[in-house]
């Protein structure tokens, strides 16, 4: 019988988003907390003792070198690893929505193969490899939710309340270069205390790169129109188009979207269903 594994890859919420300056070498200097949420895409691995990697699309077709092959790519050149896997993905998390789901995915692969492969590698090591693949990959591979600052690399873990969120996500997406490249965008809020988010975290600050991504993608302002009109008062998640709002359970329903929108209703998560996968010794 072959191994395999069924493995879940949560997004994540920004609770806001706020940019602190501009460092020298023209990367953006940031704060904000990363919340993980119930809303997965599901990853299926089998073992195969040829060395190839397969992809197979169960749901929306991704582009053919996307962050699952390449993680799996990077992981085997890393190790040395002979093994290869057969990898189907259920992709329900939407694309250029801010919330995370290519790195969730590759974060998860990671996880998963280390397992698969019987490779042992510890989780620092995930993460320097996970870094190559994407900025957001060492908050998924570490589990918890987290306060962010930096460029992305400074990463504390934090405990949120149990709450519900409402999630509509426009058929436009955003691209996150775009974004940052703006001569609009605020480069100058000033740096957030910790303990003042963690009193009052669903209602704490904004996300900087909303206006601009409002004048981009005018269905954002759409978006938010929609959570405002059913008694919500939403913000924008990471660089993409998704928004969200706290809301009380089964509240979404009174939410109206245009058709073939996407509107999801979810709860956060204490810790990713992964976490304790690898090792967290040196």
């Amino acid at each position: 019988m072959k191994a395999l594994y069924d493995v879940p890859a949560p997004a994540k919420l920004n609770l806001f988003l706020h940019v602190t300056g501009l460092r020298a070498d023209g990367y953006h200097l940031l704060q904000s907390v990363f919340m993980l949420i119930d809303w997965c895409d599901t990853l299926h691995f089998e073992r195969r003792s040829d060395g190839q990697i397969s992809r197979q699309d169960l749901a929306v077709p991704l582009p053919a070198d996307d962050l699952i092959v390449r993680a799996a790519r990077l992981l085997q050149q890393h190790t040395s690893c002979s093994d290869g896997a057969d990898i189907a993905i259920e992709k329900r998390l939407p694309a250029q929505a801010g919330m995370g789901g290519g790195s969730s995915d590759a974060a998860s692969c990671l996880l998963a193969l280390n397992r698969l492969w019987n490779l042992h590698l510890p989780l620092r090591t995930l993460e320097q490899l996970g870094l190559q693949l994407g900025a957001d990959v060492p908050f998924f591979l570490r589990g918890r939710n987290a306060w962010v600052e930096g460029v992305g690399e400074q990463i504390t873990p934090i405990t949120l309340p149990a709450s519900r969120f409402c999630i509509i996500k426009p058929p436009s997406g955003l691209e996150t270069a775009q974004i940052f490249r703006d001569p609009g965008l605020n480069r100058s809020t000033n740096p957030a205390i910790l303990s003042v988010f963690a009193a009052d975290p669903y209602d704490f600050g904004h996300n900087d790169l909303q206006p601009v991504a409002e004048v981009l993608c005018p269905e954002v302002s759409q978006a938010l129109k929609c959570l405002s009109n059913a008694g919500m008062n939403g913000k924008m998640t990471g660089s993409g188009s998704a928004v969200f709002a706290p809301c009380p359970a089964g509240q979404s329903r009174q939410v109206q979207v245009p058709e073939h929108w996407l509107i999801q209703e979810c709860s956060n998560l204490e810790v990713h269903p992964l976490q304790g996968w690898a090792s967290s010794d040196n």
